[in-house]
């Protein structure tokens, strides 16, 4: 039977699919080596639901893959069959019990969400323990799943060990619940569910009594030893605990459809100290002494992903490190602070007595403690693509930046043998020319190595598989597990007979033959594993030239946009609810194709699987997935891998458009410097008649004011007189222009406040609106002008007032002009913001009184290029301490929300930080909008609310001007 019957089948039995061929091609990845198109995907909501989808793919022999954050480094959470996303619907907390301290939860909660909610209903008392780094987008599903630990785990152990009972849909679609003590139906009159359970918990029995000896003797040596079955939780001495059982089968067994977890207290006193090393090793060896004093959490980093995370994302983007090339964070809690600040203490002294700590201190400031844990964090994202990287005394290591992958980034020993196991460790990578950067869990004994495998080619491939199987037997020698929290997956499940004994081994295939006689849950993992070099992402990729006006660029012999897709490595921050501005439409729909690793995930099939280069640029599916794509650049600094979808939807429109009709918005808004040549003339005129139904005829929306335009009259009133010899360059973009000629004044006077006298241009522009609405031929022509006429031969500051302009001259200009004084213009580029920190920092303090506290809304360009603390840096500088910052995306983002297919859309991500943000803002309080978009919205939302430019609040004419 082929596809299309299948999935007609399906449907005619009530399970609703998606076949679209853009969603397979986000669902074909998570966040591992592989790639594997599944049938369909399935959205359920409900646990029925999910049955009927698994009873109807079991009668077809269709395999099923379970989901959630899609962020399995082992290839879990991708299948050939049908991939069921619970992300998506299934994501209520059903019940908390204070006093039980227990919680029930459906599959798709993301762990962060749950913490949050947990904190608000018991009063900060209870939370969820189990927190992985992706806690932001994984599901208690997915930890579920794969047993994970997280970063507290030396004080809470795994998932596992908070685990009641759990609700699943068999393979042939009957619905029981596993509990620490056996099985039983769900529905205890579901008569089908009752034998199925009685048949399940009978085999289980048997399998027991029969691997008595090995459960005992080879399951559960150490804290992390996840890879394979849990079966030693049914031995009679653990209660025959079916529920802790199935934790870690990695979907293989049975499908999970809901979960009763228990809670822990939360410590009313905690404190972070970070130590400073000189490598891992050193740092590795303190472990044992730390465990001591019994920490909450000893987790450590080595300097590369620290010097990636300041290249990124600025200097000030990690603060607090003492010195060292690896860092160990040591959490200590307790009921009393003054007993937690004395082991605090106590512990430095004696780490200092040891002579291995370079330097150590108390992290107390909460922004040190989150910007700290941040690169913890994000070291997986930050660790595939480092800043700088090779080795010139190893020709087989590359001097180009390096690029790391995992497949062997999840081994785990007793913390007491990891520094030698790290000793060994570091000489088979010398053994085999490759690097490893390092960081995890020290104080569980499980390390997260991401390593420069070579997966493109032949021989880069055997080495990794090579490399992965002399790995598991070192790893076997020093009595470790080859995964310690992210499973096996399609990484490791072959190496698992290194581990263990062919009768432990024989146990696992009859374990997983209870439960799914015809192996169709997650087939490939654990039992019957697929080859570990099977399905690679990167591998028999076409190798084609995709020309781009973008300069991009390569780590490797790889077509630079082709590279730059594959930047996504799945990490999934993008998905996040919270903390940070990535990603405005996913968190306005929850849909994965309106995520930027939704999008990086199409691109890439696009380049994999196009016929050709001009069909792939003229793909409807990738135009689809980038509709919604807000172009807020945020990714670019937000992805731990500086995934910038921004830049490669610029580039798609320009090739996708080319011979075709565009959108009016592309017309209207996109040629909108130009139009302003006219209405500046003519403004009275253009002010009259415009309103939101003459925009309907641009292709803009109804119900949006449209803002009124600036005449040439007003923009030379503001700026009076040219100034000659000036030592500034002030850039009126055409927003600022055309707008809004009072903030071009205000700006002008705060520079000479400052001691500055300026030449203010009105002849450049920087191409943003045909940027970012792909129509670049025309933007590197305004580019190539701009550059000209800014390359004067000195090194002035220009000073741009519109955030999003200063950030297309600083980021763009030079990547689309390729030249010596593009280079050079876009070097002396600073937003307002930024020249306001410089001119505090020279001594220079605002001469017009200030409000005590501000409301801004963060700019999300000025964020991704010039820093994410620049505007509240600068309020700082002046002396602005109290600042409710909207961090997120405003919803207007140039053209998108005037557009009338967007404006819903825009108004939804305007709830996620700037309507609460003036909700919570007293009417007569300031609110700064340096973006001209940001103004608007503040306007669409509370039009009787006057937002201000940096510049208009530092005016020192601004009392006289009110």
């Amino acid at each position: 039977m082929d596809d299309t019957r299948l999935i007609a089948e399906l449907a005619s039995a009530g399970v609703v699919l998606d076949t679209d061929a853009r969603r397979l091609a986000e669902y074909a990845y998570d966040a591992s080596n592989y790639r594997v198109p599944p049938l369909a995907v399935a959205f359920p909501h409900s646990a029925d639901e999910t049955a009927t989808v698994v009873r109807e793919c079991a009668l077809r022999g269709i395999a099923i893959t379970s989901r959630g954050g899609g962020t399995s480094m082992a290839g879990n959470a991708i299948g050939p069959g049908v991939v069921i996303d619970f992300s998506r619907h299934m994501s209520r907390v059903l019940a908390v019990d204070e006093v039980a301290r227990t919680a029930t939860v459906e599959p798709g909660v993301v762990l962060s969400d749950l913490q949050a909610y947990l904190a608000r209903v018991t009063g900060n008392a209870l939370t969820f323990a189990p927190d992985p780094s992706s806690k932001s987008r994984a599901t208690v599903g997915g930890v579920i799943g794969n047993d994970a630990c997280g970063n507290h785990s030396v004080r809470y152990g795994r998932t596992s060990d908070h685990v009641v009972a759990l609700d699943v849909v068999t393979a042939d679609g009957v619905r029981v619940t596993a509990t620490r003590t056996g099985l039983r139906a769900t529905d205890p009159a579901d008569a089908a569910a009752n034998a199925r359970a009685a048949e399940l918990e009978a085999g289980l029995r048997a399998l027991t009594d029969e691997y008595l000896s090995e459960f005992r003797l080879e399951l559960g040596r150490i804290p992390r030893q996840v890879s394979g079955f849990h079966l030693g939780n049914l031995l009679p001495e653990n209660g025959f605990d079916v529920a802790r059982a199935l934790v870690g089968s990695e979907g293989t067994c049975a499908v999970i459809v809901g979960a009763v977890v228990t809670l822990v207290p939360v410590p009313p006193a905690a404190q972070l100290l970070c130590l400073g090393y000189r490598d891992v090793v050193e740092a590795a060896r303190d472990v044992m002494t730390i465990l001591e004093f019994s920490p909450a959490a000893v987790e450590g980093i080595d300097s590369a992903i620290v010097d990636t995370m300041r290249h990124r994302r600025g200097a000030d983007s990690v603060t607090g490190l003492p010195d060292g090339g690896a860092w160990l964070y040591v959490d200590l809690d307790g009921a009393d602070a003054g007993d937690v600040a004395r082991r605090s203490s106590e512990l430095l002294q004696q780490l200092r007595g040891l002579g291995r700590l370079v330097e150590g201190r108390v992290v107390g400031d909460p922004a040190e403690r989150a910007a700290l844990w941040r690169v913890r964090e994000d070291g997986a994202g930050l660790s595939a693509r480092l800043v700088e990287g090779g080795d010139c005394d190893d020709p087989r290591r590359s001097a180009r930046p390096l690029e790391s992958w995992p497949g062997w980034e999840d081994s785990a020993v007793a913390p007491e043998k990891l520094a030698d196991y790290l000793v060994e460790f570091r000489s088979l990578l010398d053994e085999f020319g490759l690097t490893g950067v390092m960081y995890g869990h020290f104080g569980a004994g499980c390390m997260h190595v991401r390593i420069t495998f070579d997966q493109r080619t032949d021989e880069g491939r055997q080495v990794m598989a090579t490399f992965v199987r002399r790995a598991a037997e070192m790893c076997v020698r020093f009595g470790g597990s080859v995964s310690g929290e992210h499973g096996d997956g399609r990484a490791r499940s072959s190496v698992l007979p290194t581990m263990y004994s062919p009768a432990v081994m024989s146990a696992f295939a009859k374990f997983k033959q209870l439960w799914d006689p015809h192996a169709i849950l997650n087939p490939g993992s654990i039992v019957d594993p697929a080859p570990m070099l099977a399905d690679l992402a990167l591998a028999d990729i076409q190798p084609r030239t995709w020309n781009t006006s973008f300069e991009l660029t390569s780590t490797h012999d790889v077509d630079p946009f082709v590279h730059a897709v594959q930047g996504c490595i799945g990490v999934g921050r993008c998905r996040a609810s919270s903390g940070g501005v990535m990603c405005p439409s996913f968190r306005a729909t929850g849909d994965e194709k309106d995520s930027t690793r939704g999008r990086a995930r199409t691109l890439q099939d696009m380049v994999r699987t196009a016929p050709t280069v001009a069909d792939g640029w003229r793909s409807d599916e990738v135009r689809e997935s980038l509709d919604l794509c807000l172009s807020c650049k945020a990714c670019s600094t937000d992805c731990p891998t500086g995934v910038d979808i921004a830049t490669y939807k610029s580039e798609f429109y320009d090739h996708y458009y080319r011979g075709r009709r565009r959108p009016l918005s592309h017309y209207s808004l996109g040629w909108l410097p130009t139009w302003l040549e006219a209405t500046s003339r003519l403004a009275p005129v253009v002010n009259k008649f415009a309103n939101p139904k003459a925009g309907r005829l641009a292709g803009l929306t109804d119900q949006r004011q449209l803002p009124k335009f600036a005449s040439h009259k007003q923009l030379r009133r503001e700026l009076g007189e040219p100034v000659e010899h000036a030592d500034t360059v002030l850039v009126l973009d055409t927003f600022t222009r055309g707008f809004r000629a009072d903030v071009a004044g205000s700006a002008k006077r705060v520079l000479e406040d400052a001691g500055h006298t300026t030449e203010c241009r009105t002849d450049v522009c920087c191409g943003l609106t045909w940027i970012s609405t792909g129509q670049l031929s025309k933007a590197k022509k305004v580019l190539a002008k701009t550059a000209a006429a800014l390359d004067d031969g000195t090194d002035r500051p220009i000073v741009v007032v519109e955030p999003s302009c200063a950030a297309a001259l600083r980021k763009d200009l030079p990547e689309l002009i390729h030249t010596p004084a593009a280079r050079r213009v876009a070097d002396r580029v600073r937003s307002f913001a930024t020249a306001v920190v410089e001119q505090s920092e020279a001594g220079w303090q605002p001469t017009t009184p200030l409000p005590d506290q501000v409301t801004v809304q963060t700019h999300c360009h000025e964020y991704s290029v010039f820093g994410a603390s620049v505007q509240r840096k600068a309020l700082a500088a002046v002396g602005i301490g109290q600042v409710r910052e909207a961090t997120g995306c405003c919803g207007v983002a140039g053209n998108f929300g005037f557009e009338a297919e967007h404006y819903d859309l825009s108004m939804k991500v305007a709830e996620q930080a700037l309507a609460p943000a003036l909700r919570a803002t007293a009417p007569a309080a300031a609110v700064l909008t340096d973006g001209f978009s940001c103004a608007m919205q503040v306007n669409q939302l509370q039009p009787e609310r006057d937002s201000l430019h940096l510049a208009q609040l530092l005016d020192p004419r601004r009392e006289e001007r009110a």
